[in-house]
């Protein structure tokens, strides 16, 4: 089992930053490619940004390619989610994924994910 914990949410002005932090505890080695979702209101769950074990692939929605940065710290098995430019239509929850199925590929749909947070409110006014 991974336990997968996120923070850093909040209520910011549009061009302003937020980071996001994703806390894991469990079975943490065994923790494979991790992921970034969101979920707006009335709307299906979308990808946003994942990263390798490693960290050295990542791969980001189209939509925040450019503005958003998706890094981890294997040692302190936190993945943060540096977040930019943030615009109106950024507010969702923000929910973090691990998968720890054997995979040689970045992935970017909620199937491929094993474990999920809580999720964590990003609100950006205009």
């Amino acid at each position: 089992q991974v336990q997968l914990v996120e923070s850093g949410g909040g209520l910011v002005q549009a061009g302003g930053s937020l980071r996001l932090s994703c806390a894991a505890s469990g079975r943490t080695l065994s923790m494979n490619v991790m992921g970034w979702f969101r979920q707006a209101p009335g709307k299906e769950r979308e990808f946003v940004a994942a990263i390798s074990r490693s960290g050295s692939i990542t791969k980001y929605a189209d939509s925040v390619k450019g503005r958003f940065t998706i890094s981890r710290d294997n040692a302190k098995n936190t993945v943060y989610l540096q977040m930019n430019s943030l615009k109106p239509e950024d507010t969702a929850v923000y929910y973090c994924a691990a998968r720890i199925r054997p995979t040689i590929a970045v992935l970017t749909t909620t199937l491929s994910y094993d474990y999920w947070g809580q999720g964590t409110q990003v609100t950006v006014s205009s």
